[in-house]
């Protein structure tokens, strides 16, 4: 039992709880709430994924990144029997053939994107959808989403490439005079065959209005 406290005028003073709620019940009241924005962010990107732009977007890049679903680093497409595809999706899949890569996927997405990002969303696997989940939740940590929407590829491409420099160049980012970069055509192409939609320029002598 404590000790009595005295007042100067005499008085006892009674102690008095501060917090109307136990340590226990404010780690669990945390824990609710992470758990209820990890599964607000899986929503919201889900909802992203159904956006014809987005959606496009992801396919060419996986059509110029060369990914395939279940294909380990130094997976090939079409070539038969290949030893670099994995067939168990409850998990990342690790390093492909030289051991240390561990690109894979879709999007050759490592083992530290997958933990990291994955974690943001509750994903523990590495299903078709996770994948997705995971490359769209990286562009939209590169404040790209709206671009893409909008149908700004080029601004959105120059951006995603910081994260996969497989993907190719854009016009303005290559020397005035150089050639056509043949993957930029092909990104472009497959883009417009997935249903995408590329920003109209502005027509000269007009200035875009205000906002």
């Amino acid at each position: 039992m404590g000790a009595t406290l005295i007042s100067p005028s005499g008085a006892v003073l009674h102690h008095r709880a501060r917090l109307s709620t136990t340590p226990a019940e404010e780690a669990e009241a945390k824990t609710v709430r992470i758990r209820l924005e990890k599964a607000c962010r899986l929503e919201e990107n889900r909802v992203y994924l159904t956006q014809p732009n987005i959606r496009a977007f992801l396919r060419a890049m996986c059509h110029c990144l060369g990914g395939g679903v279940d294909f380990l680093d130094g997976a090939i497409r079409g070539r038969r029997n290949d030893p670099w595809r994995f067939t168990d999706f409850s998990t990342h899949p690790g390093p492909g053939h030289n051991g240390t890569c561990t690109a894979a996927g879709l999007y050759r997405i490592t083992r530290e994107v997958w933990q990291e990002v994955g974690a943001r969303m509750d994903l523990t696997d590495f299903c078709a959808e996770t994948q997705e989940l995971i490359a769209v939740d990286v562009l939209r940590e590169l404040g790209v989403l709206g671009k893409i929407q909008a149908g700004d590829i080029d601004a959105s491409l120059a951006a995603a490439a910081a994260i996969w420099p497989g993907l190719p160049k854009t016009p303005s980012s290559q020397a005035r005079f150089a050639a056509p970069d043949v993957a930029y055509q092909s990104f472009v192409q497959k883009y417009g065959e997935c249903g995408g939609t590329v920003q109209a320029p502005p027509e000269p002598g007009l200035t875009p209005p205000r906002r």
